[in-house]
């Protein structure tokens, strides 16, 4: 995938919204304000959250992605030429861990989500 690809595939997310809240070209997907995964303006690759920082660590020991930068150590950087499923399996699990950190209220505002 690519940058547009993956644009494309977080814009599918009820709620997903696109900001460049840095300035320079990020490209941030967020959800009710929260954000669920971001490219930077010369990455190559998608920074996602994990459950855990043990998940993160497992999943960097895998070599499915890296330590992403500036971000807490529960989130990872996946490159652009991972596994296809792959990279959208982490983009959901993402925007599933943050939808379900809001509140009930603006949970409820969402259309419904199966993924």
């Amino acid at each position: 995938m690519d940058r547009d690809q993956i644009n494309q595939y977080c814009g599918t997310f009820p709620g997903a919204e696109l900001s460049d809240p840095f300035g320079g070209g990020n490209d941030a997907w967020k959800v009710a304000g929260k954000m669920f995964a971001i490219i930077g303006a010369n990455a190559q690759g998608v920074s996602v959250k994990t459950d855990s920082i043990e998940t993160a660590q497992m999943l960097i020991e895998a070599g499915v992605g890296v330590k992403a930068p500036y971000f807490h150590r529960s989130w990872v950087h996946v490159p652009f030429d991972a596994d296809v499923e792959e990279l959208e399996h982490r983009i959901n699990t993402s925007y599933r861990l943050i939808r379900g950190g809001l509140t009930k209220k603006v949970q409820a505002g969402l259309a419904a989500f199966d993924g």
